[in-house]
């Protein structure tokens, strides 16, 4: 896999990227901020592992400007800022996966494989339809009263697990598998922060986001 390194400690990128290398990657790293998002700007890669604190352009910014582009390059934060509110803050800026320094480099392989793993989602074709929401799952093409909606590809997974589920609850592990395919801690906001973007899509002309929040179990749209 083509993986791009952020991190400004010489020592540490080193072990990282030397680690990646004996795994069958290639690596490019950046030294600071300012490299790493002229990097993430002009060219593609599979995984991203980034530094939170760095030289020129913090992690969070740059990781800010990737989502920002509707870029959804799974992206590993590492960071000595390990706490709980620190995970969190990583997550709800559009990180998929936190590691906290010091770490074990068969940890960081692991989690990089897993995210290397993760898929957009996969939909069978054809057309799938509640009330005055149309699907076209072919096309990915989502029209609600007639007006076509712009989703991200989450976006557009998580609508479509919703809809295909109408009258049932689909919970948020459920959605982390079939939408991130991959395992993921349940608790973390990232499917709140997705469904919180496709409310806002979804409310046009007056009309409400058929999407409810079941409280302690997760989603669903009601018959």
């Amino acid at each position: 896999m083509q993986i791009l390194l952020i991190e400004d400690d010489d020592a540490l990128a080193a072990h990282v990227a030397n680690g990646l290398r004996q795994s069958g990657h290639v690596v490019t790293r950046c030294r600071d901020g300012r490299h790493g998002l002229m990097q993430v700007s002009s060219e593609s890669y599979d995984v991203i592992v980034l530094d939170r604190m760095l030289p020129h352009v913090d992690g969070m910014k740059i990781l800010a400007a990737l989502r920002a582009t509707d870029d959804e390059t799974p992206v590993l934060l590492i960071s000595a800022l390990g706490d709980v509110d620190e995970r969190v803050k990583g997550l709800r800026a559009g990180g998929d996966d936190y590691l906290p320094k010091p770490f074990a480099m068969s940890e960081l392989l692991a989690r990089v494989d897993v995210l290397a793993r993760r898929k957009a989602p996969v939909v069978e074709s054809g057309f799938l339809h509640h009330a005055d929401i149309e699907i076209d799952t072919l096309a990915r093409i989502v029209r609600r009263a007639g007006q076509r909606i712009e989703l991200t590809s989450r976006e557009f997974g998580l609508l479509v697990e919703l809809v295909r589920n109408v009258g049932r609850v689909v919970t948020r592990s459920m959605l982390l598998e079939r939408v991130w395919d991959y395992n993921f801690d349940p608790q973390t906001n990232i499917i709140d922060q997705h469904i919180s973007n496709l409310r806002k899509k979804l409310e046009i002309e007056g009309r409400a986001s058929p999407i409810q929040t079941v409280r302690g179990a997760g989603y669903m749209i009601n018959p």
